[in-house]
């Protein structure tokens, strides 16, 4: 009897319950101790002594019993992939969440100390510390915070604030870059210009929205993914609209004080919230326009939060890839030019594009010949999420979710490094700004392509896990 017991408890399929979800968050404020700070984002550096708003670093943990994953926001124009490794491996010493298994990613609000160095900016060297430590405390409270949670996602459309930035032109309009040669498009045309033949590329629409609950329906957290650069407007520090979207979103789907929501960056590398053909915004006071574009975000994931089917039975994975890729290093006689115009400027501030781009080749040259790239792939239940470290173009967001084994997916851009801009080769030979040789623009032409090929790769790779 009992050796028949005993075979049969060996071949009967176990009706152990399958591990609940659990989920943590928590927003850490990375407002800086310390004015004036620098802020990236232009040609020229700005220093600030004071914050609009506070900035922050959002931080949510996913636990399904077998894999954890920790989805941070933060704050920042661009965050170069050192700070964020340190952030890394500090956050999983303290919770065992694998490093390949965090997304750390920033919202590209132009309003944010300087962490990355382009154009006239430079990293402010007290706050790149702090940062990393924030981040790392806030990915650890986020995992004490853990309780057992629901999940799902839905996606709805919202075109209305969103304008491809690039244009194609008349011959009539000058289209000479700062290397002295002429492009076929114009990044940001003047208005209504007679000149605008039609815009470069596409847009995608989709406000995607990963939602979170306790396991008594409250919400918990919401993971917002838009394709739009930023808004702006703010003289000080600032979270941008994505923190007026934050402060509106909770209030909207009637959460507590405990709710965290974060809005990250999709593929806009191309696309802002510009008109640049037809009637522009009446909205001109300093702050108007993203109050605007954030309170309508807001709003429609709202409704896709109350669309949203969550459920305990979630499961994740994820999976991570370094490739390498080629430098676009300028040539001994590009160096030879741009070191003659930057004798002519004679150590003063530099105003002009040529002044400033012939700044970006003198040390784009001491560039390696090939960078490393940190690509990552998340599944949660049939959801899947990219993360490239560039600013990524839309086309190339369209791309990965027509191309996605999963339900749906969407990008999140500047995530886990800081690269530069990802155009198509398509787009590369139209030039235009994003194009252009630069700290802000310096992988090889055809790096979306392996790009694109590898992340499909690690969704592959996720879902069959």
């Amino acid at each position: 009897m009992t050796r028949w017991f005993l075979l049969l408890t060996l071949f009967v399929p176990s009706l152990a319950p399958a591990a609940e979800l659990k989920a943590g968050a928590f927003a850490i404020d990375v407002t800086p101790r310390k004015y004036p700070v620098s802020v990236n984002g232009g040609m020229s550096d700005r220093k600030v002594s004071s914050a609009h708003d506070p900035i922050h670093a959002r931080c949510l943990v996913l636990d399904d019993g077998k894999t954890k994953v920790a989805i941070v926001t933060v704050d920042s124009c661009m965050i170069p992939r050192e700070l964020i490794d340190d952030a890394k491996a500090k956050a999983e010493k303290a919770t065992g969440i694998p490093g390949s298994n965090i997304l750390i990613s920033a919202t590209h609000t132009h309003s944010a100390p300087t962490v990355a160095g382009v154009f006239q900016s430079d990293p402010d060297e007290d706050y790149v510390p702090y940062l990393a430590d924030k981040i790392a405390e806030g990915i650890e409270k986020a995992h004490a915070n853990r309780v057992p949670a629901k999940a799902g996602w839905n996606v709805i459309p919202e075109p209305a604030h969103l304008h491809n930035r690039r244009w194609v032109m008349k011959p009539t309009f000058d289209l000479t870059n700062p290397f002295g040669e002429k492009d076929k498009v114009r990044m940001n045309p003047p208005r209504n210009v007679p000149e605008l033949v039609e815009t470069a590329g596409p847009i995608d629409p989709d406000l995607s929205v990963l939602s979170v609950q306790t396991s008594d329906g409250k919400p918990l957290a919401l993971h917002a993914n838009y394709s739009l650069h930023y808004v702006g407007g703010l003289p000080a520090l600032s979270a941008d609209y994505f923190g007026v979207f934050c402060d509106r979103v909770g209030g909207i789907i009637r959460a507590d004080a405990k709710f965290m929501p974060a809005l990250s960056n999709g593929t806009s590398g191309d696309v802002n919230n510009v008109v640049f053909q037809g009637t522009p915004s009446p909205r001109t006071q300093p702050g108007e326009q993203l109050r605007y574009v954030a309170e309508a975000v807001a709003q429609v994931a709202g409704k896709a939060v109350a669309g949203t089917k969550h459920s305990s039975d979630v499961t994740l994975a994820a999976a991570e890839r370094e490739v390498e890729l080629k430098v676009r290093k300028p040539s001994a006689s590009d160096i030879e030019r741009a070191e003659k115009i930057l004798a002519a400027a004679k150590g003063r501030e530099l105003k002009s594009r040529e002044e400033i781009y012939a700044r970006e080749t003198v040390l784009l040259a001491k560039y390696p010949d090939t960078v490393k790239l940190k690509l990552l792939a998340l599944r949660i239940g049939d959801l899947g999420i990219t993360a490239i470290p560039c600013e990524v173009f839309t086309d190339i967001g369209l791309a990965i979710k027509k191309q996605t084994p999963l339900k749906g997916t969407f990008n999140i851009s500047l995530a886990n490094g800081y690269n530069g801009y990802l155009p198509t080769p398509a787009q590369h030979a139209l030039g235009g700004y994003e194009t252009w040789r630069a700290r802000s623009s310096y992988l090889e032409t055809t790096a979306s392509d392996t790009i694109t090929k590898v992340v499909l790769e690690l969704l592959n790779e996720v879902a069959k896990k």
